[in-house]
């Protein structure tokens, strides 16, 4: 053969030809001499040329892949007429041909190797004989059982390996025979069941055989014995269970019920065993069906069961064993008792708790002298591992520098835990501080729990409102900041905790003390690092930095893009004395933000409602901070004098100019500049 034309056709050409065997190539002709063909030929030693002329004509065939059909004619014409001239569309289908057989004989070897991996990861040994009673197969399994490598026993008959073998019978009955016991040459004994092969046109073609050893099948026997014992004990436990429990089939049936479920859905077990799932319900359809057709869980559906229609909540999930549906299991609860349960999960949710920080000190605003103390006071107090308190008004940002004092302390790293001490009732703060061990109380009767003390070791816990805890739990908390070690509820042994505590209140400690509510000696421990945070009214210099902040958070919070307050707006927000410090001030703004445009940018005077400045302006106070600017104090004075007489005018702006001896226009422009038109 000739290939002519060394692109890549006449490459894919050339290494079929080669890899094949069954062709000999004279030799790659190409007008280019850095042809890849023309480089691969040089590697399997074939000959080269830029001419065809020069290569020898007594060939078989000749490929032309340069898609030139004159080319072609002068083929024919040149070589004898013995030679075969193929096209290049012709090579094309010849590639891909080969291509094909290629790929067919790789994915048949791929099937091949799959199927002999399943069967030689069988742990049953299986052997096959043909009709001549010769071995064809024999699985790993088989190998090892009979003693004899898999290669070795191909070909041979199937009593040399098995003397006593009665798969010839099979050839002869073509009868199925199950577990058949059957004595092998080491004195072992094997259970094993033999089938005839039979091929798609139902003609025999040979036996095989499946088997197991005595020992493993006794293994079996045992387990199935065990599975028996667990099987009734299930069903002791489903018995006695408080939980009413029932079971389907795959097809919604009702297998099993318990006590619990006839007490509270007021069906006997012959009204649902038997029966499809729906049979229980008054009002709704079963979870049953739903969660057979969708092999998911459902959970949490409020239903009416029983002829008494008793409000319940149910739990269903399916039963999937090896991938296979086998029916769903369904738990049953009394409204009354989830209420309940509802209630105490409320009181657990409320105890804001989290196993990291959120901030750092760049997250705290303050230009302030009083807030720059506060600063460098809980920065020092990072720095060591003393108990901190911090004291100030609700509204503050206690929390924020206690998540702060831990983010710049060496346990980082660690957990940091929030309790809010004021949140939920005194026994549920007990069990969630310290833990209880399992049966406790009545409430702890099931599993035990870890309390925080415990989760937060190595770390910090934030306490906040100290002033809440009740005496027992002051005592409790005063051993773990003595002795470093917490006690479970219903425990014996002390838990040894590394703990660092952070507290914070904003109640009068000191009135406390004396009114016998607070331990002295629990209060001393905290109080060794006292840091008081200055409320907003004294530091209203740190206001707009503040607003900035915020209008990031609420923008992100409510889709907006609010780039800036106003000058005058900022004026009304700091004349304000906020009662509720940042928090307030927080609420302010988001309320204003509310009621803006979507595509407004700046916050105004418009969008602030002034009603929040009625708490002092109601007693015709004018509150002047001392740290303000002159001007600003001059406006606030100013406005309270404007807004006193309005009041005593009765909102009559004519009464009220001549009352201060100013005229009507000047009036209006003093009213609109601060707000009170």
């Amino acid at each position: 053969m000739i290939i002519i034309g060394g692109g890549i056709g006449g490459s894919a050409i050339l290494k079929l030809l080669v890899e094949s065997g069954w062709f000999h190539v004279e030799g790659v002709v190409d007008i280019h001499e850095d042809a890849p063909a023309l480089k691969q030929a040089e590697k399997f030693r074939i000959a080269i040329g830029t001419d065809y002329r020069e290569l020898p004509k007594t060939v078989d065939i000749v490929f032309n892949v340069t898609g030139d059909d004159d080319l072609t004619q002068r083929l024919r014409r040149y070589y004898p007429p013995r030679t075969v001239i193929i096209p290049g569309s012709v090579a094309n289908i010849f590639v891909r041909l080969m291509d094909e057989k290629e790929h067919y004989i790789n994915r048949l070897s791929n099937e091949s190797h799959k199927g002999s991996i399943i069967f030689n990861s069988i742990d049953e040994g299986m052997v096959g004989i043909d009709l001549d009673n010769h071995i064809n197969f024999i699985n790993r399994s088989a190998a090892r059982m009979l003693s004899v490598k898999q290669g070795e026993a191909i070909g041979r008959h199937i009593h040399e390996l098995i003397s006593m073998s009665e798969l010839p019978r099979i050839i002869e009955t073509g009868r199925t025979e199950l577990n058949r016991e059957l004595e092998l040459k080491d004195g072992s004994k094997i259970v094993t069941s033999r089938f005839p092969m039979i091929d798609e046109t139902g003609e025999l073609i040979g036996a095989f055989a499946v088997f197991k050893g005595i020992t493993e099948v006794v293994s079996l026997a045992e387990e199935i014995t065990d599975l028996k014992e667990i099987q009734t004990m299930l069903q002791a436990i489903i018995q006695s269970s408080d939980d009413a429990i029932s079971v389907v089939d795959e097809k919604g049936n009702g297998l099993l019920v318990n006590p619990a479920y006839t007490r509270i859905t007021g069906l006997e077990m012959e009204q649902v065993i038997g029966r499809p799932a729906s049979a229980d319900i008054s009002e709704g359809e079963s979870m049953h069906f739903k969660a057979l057709q969708t092999r998911k869980p459902v959970r949490g559906v409020n239903l009416k069961v029983g002829p008494a229609k008793r409000e319940v909540i149910v739990n269903v999930a399916p039963i999937i064993v090896d991938n296979q549906l086998k029916g769903s299991v369904g738990v049953i609860h009394d409204t009354t008792e989830i209420r309940s349960l509802m209630k105490e999960l409320d009181r657990a949710r409320s105890i804001i708790r989290t196993l990291e920080s959120k901030y750092t000190f760049d997250d705290i605003i303050g230009l302030s002298p009083e807030m720059q103390l506060s600063l460098q006071q809980a920065k020092l107090a990072a720095q060591t591992l003393v108990t901190v308190l911090l004291r100030g008004e609700s509204g503050t940002g206690k929390e924020l520098f206690a998540h702060a004092i831990h983010s710049a302390s060496e346990r980082q790293f660690n957990k940091f835990v929030r309790v809010n001490c004021a949140a939920v009732s005194s026994e549920q703060l007990d069990a969630e501080l310290f833990g209880y061990e399992e049966g406790a109380t009545i409430e702890h009767r099931t599993g035990a729990k870890r309390g925080l003390l415990e989760e937060a070791n190595n770390g910090s816990i934030f306490l906040d409102e100290i002033g809440e805890l009740s005496p027992q739990i002051q005592s409790k908390l005063l051993r773990v900041l003595q002795e470093h070690e917490t006690m479970r509820i219903g425990g014996t042994k002390p838990i040894p905790v590394n703990v660092r505590v952070i507290a914070s209140t904003n109640a009068n400690m000191e009135k406390a003390l004396l009114d016998g509510t607070f331990r002295e000696d629990l209060y001393y421990r905290l109080n060794r690092m006292p840091i008081l945070i200055p409320p907003l009214r004294s530091r209203k210099q740190d206001i707009p930095r503040i607003v900035d902040r915020l209008l990031l958070k609420l923008n992100q919070e409510y889709g907006r893009n609010v780039e800036n307050v106003s000058e005058k707006a900022l004026q009304f927000l700091k004349m304000y004395d906020w009662p509720g410090n940042v928090r307030e001030l927080e609420n302010i703004l988001s309320r204003s933000m509310i009621f803006m445009q979507m595509n407004d940018k700046t916050m105004t005077e418009e969008h602030i409602p002034l009603n929040m400045l009625k708490a002092k302006e109601a007693k015709n106070e004018v509150v002047i901070p001392a740290s303000a600017p002159l001007q600003e104090q001059l406006e606030t004075v100013e406005r309270g004098i404007l807004h006193r007489a309005l009041e005593e005018a009765k909102g009559n702006k004519s009464k009220t100019a001549k009352q201060l001896q100013i005229s009507l226009r000047t009036l209006y422009y003093k009213l609109e500049k601060f707000g009170l038109l």
